[in-house]
């Protein structure tokens, strides 16, 4: 019984490795583009008025790119912290969304675990885990622990150093090195690949014209905007043209 318990164990590790490998593998390049990110973000930070134990209280509890450049504006400001919160809870409201779609891959862990994965998921997390386990992979745990954790553990520690490095050289890197369209043009590099089908496709157009036409939405809600409308056209577009073949593969 506990050489079986122990083979059962084994196996289990075995699945795991192989699984974070496998993540390791598809998402090392997304790793750069966080980092430069990450030294934008702790630039920002400081030159926002922010002291330096601010500043990295804020990139190691917030971890949320977006909301931490939307309230910056508003703490060097004086605006209310409400106001500050309320910015930041729209801005993030994505990732609701996010954890909708990849909680129910984690129901059998307990809610600690549950939490501690919640802070890891963002967009990296996000591109790569539902294309990886779709729905139809529900209640079959295997893996997605490993696989999970090298989609997101290593973007975490490429922000993080990208942020300190930010943080502590704000004033001796030039705004002429453009440093965040570095990490634009690096995160288009990993779009492309990942736009590999028409329904795809279909979501980055949606989502790119309404982000560019609602860009002078408050709060930045035309970020919000972008991503339902280009979630739903691809969703739309999946239906239309793969819906009856997959239909057809089932009956």
């Amino acid at each position: 019984m506990h050489e079986e318990t122990g083979d059962a164990a084994q196996v289990a590790r075995r699945i795991e490795k192989e699984a974070f490998q496998e993540g390791w593998r598809a998402s090392a390049s997304t790793v750069p583009a966080v980092f430069a990110w990450g030294v934008v973000s702790g630039m920002a930070m400081v030159k926002s008025g922010m002291s330096l134990f601010q500043s990295l209280g804020m990139s190691l509890m917030v971890f949320a790119g977006s909301a931490q450049f939307a309230v910056l504006p508003l703490l060097a400001a004086g605006v209310p912290l409400l106001v500050v919160f309320f910015t930041a809870m729209i801005v993030n409201l994505r990732f609701v969304i996010f954890s909708a779609a990849i909680a129910p891959h984690f129901e059998h862990l307990p809610w600690y675990r549950r939490v501690w994965y919640g802070y890891f998921n963002g967009d990296i997390a996000m591109g790569f885990f539902p294309r990886r386990f779709g729905p139809d992979t529900l209640g079959q745990p295997a893996g997605k622990i490993g696989y999970f954790s090298a989609i997101s553990y290593p973007g975490w520690f490429g922000w993080q150093l990208g942020a300190v490095i930010g943080i502590l050289l704000a004033s001796q890197i030039p705004e002429s090195w453009n440093i965040g369209f570095a990490g634009t043009l690096a995160l288009i590099a990993i779009m492309i690949p990942m736009t590999n089908n028409a329904a795809a496709l279909a979501g980055v157009v949606v989502s790119g014209a309404v982000a560019v036409l609602a860009i002078g939405l408050p709060y930045r809600l035309g970020l919000l905007l972008a991503m339902v409308l280009g979630m739903a056209a691809a969703l739309a577009a999946d239906k239309l043209l793969f819906g009856n073949a997959k239909e057809e593969a089932a009956s």
